[in-house]
């Protein structure tokens, strides 16, 4: 081509020093150099920051020093120590006035206005009345309120303990494991055997309670002879009163936590043969004698309730003569007898309608001339 295109030359260096090729490593002379302006700068910078120190205290250091701090490096005492803490500082940690100025700075801090309308309670002072209930300091002769309750965990015990002290202590309620009497071969005439099969390993719970030696095995075996009644099916299925149910010299019971809810009552068990010998030989004399007295009762309750319908079937009778003999006055009529037809002097003759139900759900039928309203039963 017959023109070229200028070109900007290189710039040319100024610097003494010759060019390295990049990636190189630093010559001793470099690495010595570079350690001098560091300390050097090092050394500035101490002394800038001593001149801050004098003019501003340490809360400018505080604030300015740690953030020029390189990593790993720690702060001077002097920078951190609240000695010579400034005037301006307000710590509201501070509780001595005299370390922050005569006064504390959160004291000053008001609320805003939409949170005064408060009332705020020292409850340093104020007096736990237990809800009006009685306690150990109201009544300290009181030994019901003394005694520990059993259901709740001592202090001293820890969890583990607590449930190990609650599982002896149903293990002796029930007279098992460690708790079980021992068997001996010493004493046999003293040895307490089961009433069916002769065996040593009864329940000891039932002899305790019932006074019955009986074995697991047997109390399966013979069900309609040891087993477990509620107090329900022995007062209806035996007609026993609760007096009789709740002697336990008579009638030994058994009570077991109930099953539909927690808070109820503990159910009474009782065992069925010694119910069964109570009702049969004792109160009612045999079994047809008790089935004679259930039938006489139900022949009885049916009664009442065939007593009970009908005084309520008299009370409406009258309810509609009344209702007929007024309506008969506010027509003009003299009143006459239940059934005379209304304003003249013969006898009338209801027409009856249709009978509609009302809001109780009875059948109610009205007359067509006079208005008279019945009630319809059926059976």
């Amino acid at each position: 081509m017959a023109s070229e295109r200028p070109s900007t030359p290189p710039a040319q260096s100024t610097s003494t020093t010759p060019a390295l090729p990049f990636g190189s490593p630093l010559t001793p002379e470099q690495v010595k150099r570079i350690e001098i302006n560091r300390l050097k700068a090092k050394g500035l910078r101490d002394q800038r920051e001593a001149e801050a120190r004098k003019q501003n205290g340490s809360a400018t250091l505080e604030r300015s020093g740690s953030s020029n701090l390189a990593a790993g490096q720690k702060r001077a005492h002097s920078a951190i120590s609240t000695s010579n803490a400034p005037a301006t500082l307000r710590d509201g940690r501070s509780k001595d006035p005299a370390k922050n100025g005569g006064f504390r700075p959160l004291d000053e801090i008001q609320p805003a206005r939409s949170f005064t309308k408060f009332v705020e309670y020292d409850f340093s002072k104020m007096t736990d009345t237990k809800g009006g209930f009685l306690t150990v300091e109201d009544d300290p002769h009181n030994k019901a309120l003394h005694a520990p309750n059993a259901e709740d965990k001592p202090a001293h015990m820890t969890l583990k303990e607590w449930e190990r002290h609650q599982l002896l202590r149903s293990l002796r309620d029930r007279r098992e494991g460690p708790f079980e009497p021992g068997l001996s071969v010493m004493k046999k005439e003293e040895d307490k055997v089961c009433r069916e099969c002769q065996s040593l390993e009864i329940d000891w719970k039932w002899e305790e309670v019932f006074g019955c030696a009986i074995c697991n095995p047997c109390k399966d075996k013979f069900p309609e002879k040891y087993s477990l009644l509620t107090k329900t099916e022995a007062r209806e299925d035996y007609l026993l009163t609760d007096p009789e149910l709740k002697d336990e010299e008579l009638l030994p019971h058994l009570e077991r936590p109930n099953p539909h809810k927690a808070t109820f009552h503990n159910m009474m068990l009782f065992l069925r043969y010694q119910v069964e010998e109570y009702a049969f030989g004792k109160k009612w004399g045999s079994a047809e004698a008790l089935d004679e007295e259930f039938a006489r009762r139900e022949k009885d309750k049916k009664r009442r309730k065939e007593d009970k319908f009908k005084s309520k079937l008299q009370e409406l009778k009258k309810k509609t003569r009344v209702d007929a003999y007024r309506r008969s006055r506010k027509a003009g009529g003299a009143g006459g007898g239940f059934g005379d037809e209304i304003g003249g002097g013969g006898k009338h003759t209801h027409t009856w309608g249709r009978a509609v139900e009302n809001d109780e759900g009875i059948g109610v039928k009205s007359c067509v001339d006079c208005g008279m309203e019945v009630e319809e039963l059926e059976f």
